[in-house]
């Protein structure tokens, strides 16, 4: 556990910090240089191209992380795995790219009608899923070397900064919109290149293709899980992407920006988690290949608890300034508020249950976590369809919370009845309960001064209620220690 808590607490400082630069760009500045529909244009490109790139990787993302143990060894080049591992898939970016040509008539007439403006960028999609997928499968690579930190900085601090830097450059004049997006497209596929440099600095850029050094290795499986991983990431990517391209569709681009930046909003829970998967998930991986199960489920309690206090705090931080959240945006955001506290309990309910999915698809279970995604993907697309015409933005966000907690008490319980590992104990609804006392003394304060004032006291009363009772009843062990050594050391 000792290298996930120290890397899972460098890439949450990362990320937060990336945080605090989204939420100016996102909430503060975008929403008043941008009207929402142009919001919407961007948030739109970039959601497609993630599943551009998802349906190009074949699975590979997922199935190197798993079968990396078996190839690792740098003196021999990690056994070719590089090529292998970069090569599949692009191959895979080709025929996507292809039936991209092929059906652009048909996507094209999807958003003719409420959202014609993505027509003229169409082909910004094209480079958008090419880097998207390279930085997916270097930060995949990264990940299997227990390098997560670099990525972290890049994805969430780097790209935030370049983001910053380019709505600036519009907002004073500098050049049109026109040049802004293909400056936007530009920094997002920055990230990729900048993993591809740190790669090689690292020198694990091992691209020379020698066939004979893969002879032994677990390729069939690695292409089979593939498969499988591949069918699991796109169900995914469904459930997570499908209400923004379906608001598109249905209400429009401006709908679509007013429903991503109250997401963005609600997506800061899961920050937590992100930073420890991306170290856990290889650990994960040796300890089945091992046969650990002792340590992992160990591993799965420490891992869900920490999230649990992290994810509660940031919650109810969310909700207890949610008017002062709207006091920042242009009036027409306010309609995004119920998306907020959907989207936010479906973001802590996925926090809440831990690592179950990790488990499942990095164990010979892997196949039935594949079932569960497709099942709840058709789910969410049915929802979906139920709901948005129904309820516009908000039903979008119940769908998506629907199919988050259904998922999730599923992989629980296989996670349970297969390994008999589950995550809770008496701490978790200490947490829960301590939320809510620090929630009610956060909303029973009087509105104070002005909107920032109001919400740095609120959330610093909020905090110190909570921070002190989870160091009192020491329910998180493993984030006290920290503390204790970091205030020990600075003596």
């Amino acid at each position: 556990m000792g290298i996930i808590k120290r890397q899972g607490i460098q890439n949450t400082v990362i990320s937060y910090a990336g945080v605090i630069i989204g939420y100016i760009n996102t909430v503060l500045l975008l929403p008043r240089i941008l009207d929402e529909e142009l919001v919407g244009l961007t948030r739109l490109l970039l959601t497609i191209a993630v599943l551009y790139a998802q349906f190009s990787a074949l699975g590979f993302a997922n199935a190197g992380v798993k079968f990396f143990p078996y190839f690792r060894d740098k003196a021999n080049q990690h056994n070719n795995f590089l090529v292998f591992f970069l090569g599949i898939p692009l191959v895979g970016f080709l025929a996507i790219s292809l039936l991209f040509f092929l059906f652009r008539d048909v996507i094209i007439n999807y958003y003719i009608k409420e959202s014609p403006l993505i027509i003229n960028y169409y082909y910004y999609i094209i480079p958008l899923g090419f880097f998207t997928l390279l930085f997916n499968l270097f930060n995949a690579y990264l990940t299997s070397l227990y390098k997560t930190v670099v990525p972290s900085f890049i994805q969430d601090f780097f790209l935030r900064i370049s983001i910053t830097l380019t709505i600036l450059g519009y907002s004073w004049g500098l050049y049109n919109f026109e040049v802004f997006l293909l400056l936007f497209v530009v920094a997002n596929c920055s990230t990729a290149l900048c993993l591809l440099v740190y790669i090689t600095w690292l020198k694990q850029l091992f691209i020379r293709p020698e066939l004979t050094a893969l002879k032994e290795k677990p390729l069939k499986s690695m292409v089979r899980y593939g498969l499988f991983a591949l069918l699991g990431n796109i169900s995914s990517t469904i459930i997570i992407s499908i209400d923004t391209m379906m608001i598109g569709h249905y209400l429009g681009l401006g709908e679509v920006g007013i429903y991503t930046t109250a997401a963005y909003i609600a997506s800061v829970i899961l920050i937590p988690g992100r930073s420890l998967y991306k170290i856990a998930l290889p650990q994960i991986a040796d300890f089945w290949k091992t046969e650990n199960t002792v340590a992992l489920a160990k591993l799965y309690k420490q891992v869900t608890r920490m999230n649990l206090v992290i994810g509660c705090l940031l919650f109810i931080g969310i909700w207890a300034n949610i008017e002062n959240m709207f006091a920042l945006l242009p009036p027409q955001y306010s309609q995004g508020r119920y998306v907020i506290l959907f989207l936010g309990l479906a973001r802590l309910f996925d926090l809440a249950t831990g690592i179950n999915g990790h488990i499942l698809i990095t164990s010979y279970r892997y196949r039935s976590d594949l079932i569960l995604n497709i099942l709840l993907s058709v789910l969410t697309i049915f929802s979906n369809l139920l709901f948005i015409p129904a309820y516009g933005i908000e039903g979008a966000a119940l769908a998506t919370m629907l199919s988050y907690v259904l998922i999730n008490l599923l992989r629980l319980i296989l996670v349970w009845f297969w390994f008999r590992m589950q995550p809770f104990d008496k701490t978790s609804l200490q947490i829960i309960s301590l939320a809510a006392v620090s929630y009610l003394a956060g909303v029973a304060l009087p509105y104070l001064f002005n909107t920032p004032v109001d919400i740095a006291i609120r959330s610093a009363l909020i905090t110190l209620i909570y921070g002190a009772g989870i160091l009192f009843l020491n329910l998180a062990p493993e984030l006290t220690k920290k503390l204790q050594s970091m205030l020990l050391n600075n003596k």
